[in-house]
């Protein structure tokens, strides 16, 4: 039988001295045993709340402490997150807040979908059927909170989960380190959506739990204009990115085209046929964009199989491709014969790079099933 995973809570504070000891008090009772951990991520919270949870944790060493600057919750997340993974060893970890908003004994129901194996993320969703939020909030937190929800999921791409801003969420160890988690930037709430964003485009299998958010009873929300004008800035930079893979495909296929054409003047130049030089410049321009495709333009797709599977794939793909290349500049020579032959050089190119990239981007370089690991 498989022994349970590590278990780390990461959980950011500033300025929680109300709520600290009362949520350290409660998780630790709901939790036992060794399997569980509890970092808090202070913000050298001016109130006393670091100190708080050091003292708690004199009683119980389960619980860790690990200051730093005040620089948001997303760069306290990936400070304690990126702890939690090496010094701590988690194999599963639970981000939260401290406010109570999040009730600690739903974070057993998130944990549980992880166990199961059916998930690599597990989110406390307060918008998937059975989830809801405080009466209390007021029409405009309401709009607000709704609204950067809707705006997550239709403009960054992140439709299928119901709460793409939820920070209640249990994480999967390899999936965090699919992500890159600690490459990430931002500073403020916009965390959530760029965290959810890298875990999908890593291949990590989510599920939603239905939980009720609370209102906090003390403290106060951190969220301010600057955390608003982060994450609006921070979705449609996901929305542009996502096209990157396009626009790297369109450069490196032009570059290639550099590659050919160059490459067959040069071979002219040398005294060689047209007939031969053309094969020879495809075959260059072709190696030229396979490189570039690998590394570069579909670098962080997670794809299955090995790369040496992959050039296999592609080394087909490419003498399909100079077949019908050197067979449109054939066809070309012979209806043209009096047009300079790099022109119809590059005549032939077109109906070729059409083919390369349809076949390459959903075969060659296919993205894999969400769950798959990248291999090498």
């Amino acid at each position: 039988m498989t022994a349970p995973s590590k278990v780390c809570f990461v959980i950011p504070t500033y300025n929680e001295a109300q709520n600290i000891t009362p949520m350290l008090r409660r998780l630790t009772g709901l939790y036992g045993g060794a399997r569980f951990a509890f970092l808090i991520a202070d913000d050298d919270s001016p109130d006393g709340t670091g100190k708080l949870a050091r003292e708690f944790a004199e009683s119980d060493p389960r619980v860790h402490v690990l200051r730093g600057a005040r620089r948001g919750l997303g760069d306290a997340y990936v400070r304690g997150i990126s702890h939690a993974l090496g010094a701590l060893g988690a194999e599963v970890v639970v981000q939260m807040d401290a406010d109570f908003s999040h009730d600690p004994a739903d974070a057993g129901k998130l944990i549980a979908r992880l166990d199961e194996g059916a998930a690599d993320v597990a989110i406390g969703s307060r918008y998937t059927e059975g989830g809801a939020i405080d009466a209390s909030w007021s029409g405009l937190r309401r709009l607000l909170s709704s609204g950067g929800n809707q705006l997550a999921r239709r403009v960054a791409g992140l439709a299928p989960v119901r709460d793409c801003t939820a920070g209640f969420k249990a994480l999967a160890a390899p999936a965090l380190r699919a992500a890159r988690v600690g490459e990430i930037r931002v500073q403020g709430y916009a965390f959530q959506v760029v965290l959810l964003h890298r875990l999908l485009r890593a291949g990590a299998r989510v599920v939603e739990e239905p939980i009720y958010f609370r209102e906090r009873e003390h403290g106060s929300t951190k969220l301010g204009m600057r955390d608003l004008f982060e994450f609006f800035c921070n979705v449609w930079w996901l929305r542009l990115s996502s096209r990157r893979t396009f626009i790297k495909f369109a450069l490196t296929g032009l570059s290639g085209a550099v590659v050919n054409l160059g490459s067959f003047e040069a071979l002219l130049a040398l005294g060689m046929h047209k007939l031969i030089a053309s094969p020879l410049a495809i075959e260059l321009s072709i190696i030229w964009n396979f490189l570039l495709n690998n590394y570069w333009t579909f670098a962080d797709r997670v794809m299955p199989g090995r790369k040496r599977v992959r050039g296999l794939k592609f080394n087909l793909v490419s003498l399909l491709t100079l077949a019908l290349s050197y067979a449109t500049f054939v066809m070309l020579s012979a209806a043209l014969p009096e047009t300079r032959p790099v022109w119809l050089q590059g005549c032939a190119i077109l109906p070729a790079m059409a083919f390369n990239y349809f076949l390459n981007s959903s075969w060659t370089f296919r993205e894999a099933a969400r769950g798959a690991q990248k291999r090498t």
